[in-house]
C-alpha cells in the first residue's frame, strides 16, 4: 500500500486548539465493523456499547513537562531542551537545536538551581544530565507540556491538567495518550458500576508519535521504540475475558501496540516498535476507542487495519462534513 492512500481533506479550523469541558461531553462517532453502519453521539453514552465482563484497558502513563527553556553558559540566546527519554537516573536523550554547535560539559542554565549538562551526541539526539536538588519539582516548576505542534499555539498552565488523564500515573511520556482523555473519574465509575473490569497497562510515549511516515511505501517505514510494560493480573485478566467470549476494548493505539506486541512476543515489559498497517490480524482487542489522526500517519494507518481503510475514510470524511473537532483536543471514535 502506498502512503497516498491514506490521505484525506481536513479544514483547518476543525483541528482542536482546547478540550471541551467536562472531558466526556465530547462528540463520540461509533463506527460498526459488521454493518459499516456510522452513529454519532456523546461520549459520555459509551456505557451503552459494552456489556457486563467487558474488560477496557487503559494507558496510565503520565505525560512529563518535557520542553525547558533556558540559556547556555556565559550566553543570552534562549535555547531548548526537549528531554524524549530517560536513559539512568538524571540522565536524557534530549532534542537540541543546533546540537552540534554545543561542547561536551557545557551547561543550558534553566534556572539558578536547576541546570542542564551537555554530555554527547548520538546521531540527532543529544544525551545531557539533570542537576538539581529536585528534578521532579524543578521539572513541574519550569517544565513546559510538549503540545503537538499541530495544535498551533504556546501552552499554558492549564495543559497541565488538560494534556493529562485523571488516571495517569507512571511518569515518562512526552505526549499524551490522547483517547484516555475523553473519560472523567464519573464515567470510569459508570463503566465499573455496569459490570466492565478497569485494567491499566503503561505505555512511554515517545517522539515517534510526531514523526511522519516520509516513505511511500508504508512497509519501508521504521517506528521508534518505546517501552512498555503489562502487569501479571492484567494478563490473566486478559485472558478471562478472551474465554468468556467477552470483548476487550482498547483505550487508544497505544494500548494496541502493547497488547498487540505481547500478543506477538510474549514479553510482558521492555521496547516496542510494532508498526500496525494493512492487512493485519488482531489477536487481543476487540474494540477500539481512539481520536481523529493525521492524515497520512501511523495512527491512520492502525485504525485502518482495524476497521479497514475504506470505512475509515468514509468516516473521516462524514466527521469533516458534520464539523467533528480532530486530534488530541478534539472528538472521539468507538470501532466496534
Amino acid at each position: 500500500m502506498r502512503l497516498e492512500e491514506f490521505d484525506y481533506y481536513l479544514p483547518k479550523e476543525l483541528i482542536a486548539k482546547y478540550p471541551v469541558e467536562p472531558r466526556d461531553s465530547c462528540r463520540l462517532m461509533v463506527l460498526d465493523r459488521k454493518t459499516e453502519k456510522i452513529e454519532h453521539r456523546i461520549f459520555r453514552d459509551l456505557p451503552d456499547y459494552l456489556s457486563e465482563g467487558d474488560l477496557i484497558v487503559f494507558n496510565n502513563s503520565k505525560v512529563i513537562p518535557a520542553r525547558l527553556i533556558g540559556v547556555k553558559e556565559g550566553g543570552r540566546a534562549k535555547i531548548e531542551v526537549f528531554l524524549i527519554r530517560q536513559i539512568e537516573d538524571n540522565i536524557w536523550y534530549a532534542l537540541i537545536k543546533n546540537v552540534r554547535r554545543l561542547k561536551k560539559g557545557q551547561n543550558i542554565i534553566i534556572s539558578p538551581e536547576f541546570v542542564v549538562e551537555f554530555l554527547d551526541r548520538e546521531d540527532e539526539k543529544a544525551v545531557v544530565k539533570l542537576h538539581s536538588n529536585n528534578i521532579s519539582q524543578d521539572l513541574e516548576r519550569y517544565g513546559h507540556i510538549p503540545l503537538p505542534p499541530y495544535i498551533d499555539r504556546e501552552d499554558e498552565d492549564r495543559d497541565k491538567q488538560l494534556y493529562q488523564t485523571v488516571f495517569a500515573k507512571e511518569e515518562g511520556s512526552v505526549a499524551s495518550p490522547t483517547a484516555g482523555l475523553h473519560f472523567t473519574e464519573n464515567l470510569i465509575e459508570r463503566l465499573k458500576e455496569k459490570g466492565v473490569n478497569i485494567a491499566f497497562i503503561t505505555l512511554h510515549v515517545g517522539l515517534g508519535t510526531f514523526k511522519p511516515i516520509q516513505t511511500e511505501d508504508i512497509t519501508e517505514h521504521k517506528m521508534h521504540e518505546e517501552f512498555y510494560t503489562i502487569p501479571d493480573e492484567v494478563i490473566e485478566v486478559i485472558q478471562k475475558t478472551k474465554q468468556s467470549g467477552k470483548s476487550v476494548i482498547a483505550v487508544g493505539t497505544t494500548v494496541v501496540r502493547t497488547l498487540e506486541s505481547f500478543a506477538k512476543t510474549g514479553i510482558k515489559e521492555g521496547f516496542t516498535d510494532i508498526f500496525i498497517y494493512p492487512p493485519y490480524k488482531f489477536k487481543i482487542v476487540d474494540k477500539l476507542i481512539t481520536n481523529f489522526h493525521l492524515p497520512k500517519s501511523t495512527l491512520i494507518l492502525l485504525v485502518s487495519a482495524f476497521a479497514s481503510r475504506e470505512f475509515i475514510l468514509k468516516a473521516y470524511s462524514e466527521a469533516v462534513k458534520e464539523r467533528y473537532r480532530f486530534f488530541s483536543y478534539g472528538d472521539a471514535m468507538l470501532i466496534l
